[in-house]
């Protein structure tokens, strides 16, 4: 019953996930049974404490590695089910990627870098899109240029542009300000937000900093591999108190 009411109201989700690093003696329960939903078109930030499994929650729900047991549900696809193959296709057609390092091709420009995933899976970019967000992402006179002639916060919006450029069903960022001055990060958090009331984008990010996640909709706090509570409407002072909390609970 959870999992349909889970499956049915979210974009994606967890059910009972479970992970876990080695064996015996040295097995680390990474995630320890998390049921969580990431509501269409909501923004929504993952915190918690150092070794919380935010990141590992995260990348299961991506695809990018490999529950122990339970649900790591995309729409209707349970992605724990699925061949590499199958989800190499799912990452490259159905998830968005923003990263705290870019992970920009060096030889590409940033125009070749934007459309690369649609290129990938043979389809054809929608051209009223790429204006809109090149434009809204002031990059417009950068399209030209490689990684190595743009700045850390212009590699990021390419980034972005890149992610959203397949209309995705989700968008994961992974710390997506973690390597950029203040400013650059407001402005990519900013672009974020308004992806989500703009575009109908469901963004997921894990971030350890209150200031940004002040920027969503709703947070999602773990310690111990575990769900430890969420705020909605989020400020950088109840997210502050929740996770000093978390700290002196533990």
């Amino acid at each position: 019953m959870l999992t349909q009411s889970v499956d049915t109201l979210a974009a994606v989700a967890a059910v009972d996930l479970v992970k876990v690093y080695g064996s015996g003696d040295t097995a680390v329960r990474a995630l320890d049974g998390v049921t969580v939903g990431f509501a269409r078109a909501q923004f929504t930030a993952i915190m918690g404490p150092s070794g919380s499994g935010k990141s590992t929650l995260m990348h299961c729900l991506a695809g990018l590695d490999t529950a122990t047991s339970g649900q790591a549900l995309l729409g209707g696809t349970d992605l724990t089910k699925q061949s590499d193959k199958v989800l190499t296709k799912v990452r490259r057609e159905r998830i968005g990627f923003v990263f705290q390092a870019f992970n920009l091709l060096p030889q590409l420009t940033a125009a070749q870098n934007i459309t690369l995933p649609l290129e990938l899976s043979g389809r054809k970019p929608d051209a009223h899109l790429y204006a809109h967000l090149t434009e809204t992402l002031g990059i417009v006179g950068r399209l030209d240029h490689r990684p190595g002639e743009l700045s850390g916060g212009q590699q990021q919006r390419v980034a972005l542009a890149r992610a959203l450029m397949s209309r995705p069903e989700v968008v994961f960022a992974d710390e997506p300000t973690g390597n950029l001055d203040s400013r650059s990060g407001a402005e990519v958090l900013l672009f974020l937000r308004n992806s989500v009331r703009e575009l109908g984008q469901t963004i997921v990010m894990v971030t350890h900093d209150p200031g940004a996640a002040a920027y969503a909709d709703r947070v999602v706090l773990l310690a111990d591999g575990r769900v430890a509570g969420e705020l909605d409407r989020p400020d950088i002072a109840s997210v502050t108190d929740a996770l000093q909390s978390l700290a002196v609970a533990r």
